[in-house]
């Protein structure tokens, strides 16, 4: 059964990607890329793409890293690492139990959909962005007990 709302969930939150991800200017969100040097406007040298934002009292931290800038290799061939850090809005206090998801719709409507692995409070997986362009990036998260949905569009460059 928990398998069965967990999809359900997912499908509702694909259909209503395009309204959210339009409406997203009315939750407090921002997104910004920064670089190694945490200046400069060159692209092609942007090392992390970071995004917040708060639904329903709970803040999250986005960071989308290219996984070669890290260092560090996929052995299923993914190309990006992303990083989540979900705290209270008001506090900034972690959660104790957050379970979640993220799934990247691709240029071409192919999706990915990983469960999240928690590092010591920072829940985090590995996709792959193989063109340049806009990817959708869904979040659906169980905090102590109820489901938060986060939607942004990552730049990729």
């Amino acid at each position: 059964m928990n398998k069965k709302l967990i999809t359900i969930v997912l499908v509702v939150a694909v259909l209503s990607a395009a309204y959210a991800l339009a409406a997203e200017k009315t939750h407090k969100s921002h997104g910004m890329n920064m670089d190694n040097m945490g200046s400069g406007d060159d692209t092609a040298n942007k090392k992390m793409f970071m995004h917040e934002m708060v639904v329903d009292g709970v803040r999250a931290e986005f960071q989308v890293m290219r996984l070669a800038d890290m260092n560090m290799k996929d052995e299923h061939g993914a190309t990006h690492h992303i990083m989540v850090k979900v705290a209270a809005e008001d506090s900034g206090s972690p959660f104790g139990v957050v379970v979640g998801k993220i799934k990247v719709i691709g240029l071409d409507k192919e999706e990915q959909t990983q469960t999240l692995k928690n590092y010591s409070g920072t829940l985090a997986a590995n996709f792959t962005f193989d063109a340049k362009g806009k990817y959708g990036v869904i979040g659906l998260f169980k905090v102590d007990g109820q489901q938060r949905l986060f939607k942004f569009w990552y730049p990729h460059s």
